[in-house]
């Protein structure tokens, strides 16, 4: 049994029966305390009533969850809009009434208008949000708990040429060209550029210090061009790139879907310039151990997708091992059942 606070509000946690109950006391310690006591003593005399939870709809735990998002997420305003359209499909049911095919069929509406990865996005935080219902003694269960997200499917890695990326960087528009630059030398992601700041760069060694709640800290070394435009636009303090009154976060996206436009290339994402990124170092003969922790992710895994680029890495590993006759008969065993046992199960170059 415990008291804990969540942003302002207090909630108790007590146990009947092996089953667990919160309840939120709002703003009032002593409050809390005081119904604590009272739920202990109803429970140890017998007089415990399973206290009946509001119909709550759909709208409400929207409400809810974006104001816990704001609050805790760096991330909230994603949030915002996946939450907005899922509104516009679950809203005026209570939450109780949602069922596995409902998700199902929202599975099945937006997979044909945009990627799964978008569609398993706002499915996770749909359960998400009726997990937070049920932490938040606001629903007695989770109705969707079953629905599986589509299966991820990582293996295509698209390759932009030299040319296409020259292309590209003399469409963009002047305020995202460095933007774009970025990416494309550094492997960073979007949201790691625009939240930059002067304190993170450190001229003198030429590094970059990345350090993001979500993906955790590294450090990447500046390619000569983009230890340039730092010197060059460097500032006191502040983020590196200012947003100007928000243009920056309000118009990116689209600039960059227009200069890939004139491009001609296809659905090209900002995030695939880090792919880009990977991609030319795999094929310029960078070690994929190395390429992981330049571009900070977590596991080898997720930096093997780019292996493919890279056939001659393994040539050139074997052609460390070329064994011959010579090489055997020069050593001191000669004669022994060692060498021959060492000759026979060689291929010979």
């Amino acid at each position: 049994m415990a008291i804990f606070k969540r942003n302002k509000t207090y909630y108790i946690q007590y146990y009947s029966q092996g089953r667990r109950y919160r309840e939120a006391i709002r703003t009032n310690y002593e409050l809390a305390r005081r119904v604590l006591a009272k739920r202990q003593g109803e429970i140890a005399e017998g007089k415990f009533l399973e206290i009946r939870r509001p119909a709550v709809k759909f709208d409400r735990l929207c409400e809810i969850c974006l104001e816990w998002s704001r609050g805790n997420k760096k991330s909230w305003q994603s949030d915002q809009t996946i939450i907005n359209r899922l509104s516009k499909v679950f809203s005026g049911k209570k939450l109780s009434e949602r069922t596995v095919l409902d998700v199902e069929r929202y599975k099945a509406l937006r997979i044909k208008t945009v990627s799964d990865v978008t569609t398993n996005r706002e499915v996770a935080l749909l359960k998400h949000m009726f997990n937070k219902a049920v932490a938040w003694n606001l629903a007695k269960d989770n109705p969707i708990m079953l629905v599986k997200l589509f299966r991820k499917n990582n293996a295509r890695i698209r390759h932009l040429t030299l040319s296409k990326i020259k292309s590209l960087l003399d469409e963009c528009a002047d305020y995202i060209r460095p933007i774009v630059e970025f990416a494309l030398n550094m492997g960073m992601r979007y949201r790691e550029i625009r939240s930059l700041r002067c304190g993170h760069v450190d001229l003198r060694n030429r590094l970059i210090y990345i350090d993001e709640k979500k993906w955790g800290r590294r450090e990447v070394p500046m390619t000569d061009y983009i230890f340039h435009y730092l010197v060059e636009h460097q500032r006191a303090s502040g983020r590196v790139f200012d947003e100007a009154g928000g243009k920056l976060v309000g118009k990116m996206r689209t600039a960059h879907e227009n200069a890939v436009k004139r491009v001609g290339i296809s659905d090209l994402t900002f995030h695939e310039l880090r792919h880009a990124f990977a991609s030319h170092l795999v094929m310029a003969g960078v070690d994929l151990l190395t390429v992981k922790e330049l571009l900070g992710h977590k596991s080898i895994n997720v930096t093997l997708r780019y292996s493919h680029l890279s056939p001659a890495h393994k040539r050139n590993a074997v052609e460390l091992l070329r064994f011959s006759d010579r090489h055997f008969l020069d050593t001191k065993v000669k004669g022994s059942k060692l060498r021959k046992a060492l000759i026979h199960s060689v291929t010979i170059s």
